[in-house]
């Protein structure tokens, strides 16, 4: 297998009073290589920047999770023109993906932080690697692909199923508090009669299987 690419995403959360919390969710754009057209949470890969704005900055964190950290604010900023005006190290780490199956060409090691945002601020797509950003709720952008109106890739949406049942931040944070870290490399399972993409069943997810016939994946 190819060594995997670090990267980063952010999951930035508004609270709504009375309601449930909406989520910053990004289209991508129809001609990228990777995931043309699902809906993410905004991130990218870790650049070299980063890594060197990471060591300057946080030398007191572990140097790839510094440098993922800045890379999940940088790339929420230029998909979504959105500033999380929050130190990185506000960033609560909520999970980390990394494909490990040999027909996976592109590897990305993925760490996902979340982040709560305190204003109003409406995003607005880059019309390159983005073609949308809206905020939604987590059961919202499920009910979207489940009718036919967008879709996501595996861990996309085996996250948002995880996130549809907080209905406050600090629910989102004692849950990622709770659990140990770890990496989740999803694998495939013979279950009655078919292939099945599996992850943990007790990393926090409250889906942990899908028939691959149905799982638009990596």
């Amino acid at each position: 297998m190819s060594p995997p690419i670090d990267a980063a995403s952010l999951i930035l959360m508004r609270e709504n009073r009375g309601a449930w919390p909406e989520y910053l969710i990004v289209q991508r754009g129809a001609d990228l290589v990777f995931a043309a057209g699902a809906y993410v949470f905004p991130g990218g890969r870790v650049d070299p920047p980063d890594r060197d704005e990471a060591g300057a900055r946080l030398p007191q964190l572990d140097p790839i999770d510094a440098a993922a950290r800045i890379a999940a604010l940088r790339e929420t900023m230029e998909e979504t023109g959105i500033v999380v005006a929050q130190d990185p190290t506000a960033l609560i780490p909520f999970a980390r993906w990394l494909p490990m199956h040999e027909t996976v060409k592109r590897r990305f090691d993925t760490r996902f932080y979340i982040a709560r945002l305190e204003d109003r601020n409406e995003p607005v797509a880059d019309g390159i690697e983005t073609s949308r950003a809206f905020w939604a709720t987590a059961a919202e952008v499920l009910q979207r692909c489940d009718r036919g109106d967008g879709r996501v890739i595996y861990p996309t949406r085996r996250l948002l199923e995880r996130l549809a049942r907080f209905a406050s931040f600090d629910e989102a944070r004692a849950d990622a508090e709770r659990l140990p870290d770890r990496i989740i490399s999803p694998w495939i399972e013979q279950r009655d009669g078919g292939d099945w993409l599996c992850i943990p069943n007790d990393a926090g997810y409250p889906v942990t299987a899908e028939p691959i016939a149905s799982a638009f994946r990596y």
